[in-house]
């Protein structure tokens, strides 16, 4: 099954001194490759900070944009892995070895594969999961 963990924290690499940041891209480097290697790993990235987003909301037909989201929380999304597990206990497990996790938290998600879902996103001919 497949799970996406949403890396959540108060301080962004950006706003990290140079040498924290260096030693905290370390820790990912590590931790990508060992997921890897454990064969948990599907994708990942990096966001840039908030103040680089625009959040698109359509109302009545009508596109409207303002930059940034602006939720009521200090943490904000730093970035995410795309993992497969067995089941939410193995995602769980994945997600607590996320450098992120130690200054942060990580919100696991299951990523929904049932029929439905796969046949309005195009996916007609894929089998869900069982």
């Amino acid at each position: 099954m497949k799970y996406l963990c949403l890396i959540c924290a108060e301080t962004v690499m950006e706003q990290m001194t140079e040498a924290a940041a260096e030693k905290h891209f370390e820790e990912y480097s590590e931790f990508t490759e060992a997921i890897r290697e454990s064969g948990h790993y599907l994708g990942c990235n990096r966001l840039q900070p908030p103040d680089a987003a625009i959040t698109v909301r359509v109302r009545n037909g009508k596109v409207t944009t303002t930059d940034g989201p602006f939720a009521e929380t200090k943490e904000q999304f730093g970035g995410y892995y795309l993992i497969e597990a067995k089941d939410l206990n193995e995602a769980i497990h994945v997600a607590s070895r996320i450098p992120g996790a130690r200054i942060g938290c990580v919100e696991v998600r299951p990523v929904a594969e049932d029929e439905q879902t796969l046949r309005a996103l195009g996916f007609a001919d894929a089998v869900a999961p069982r």
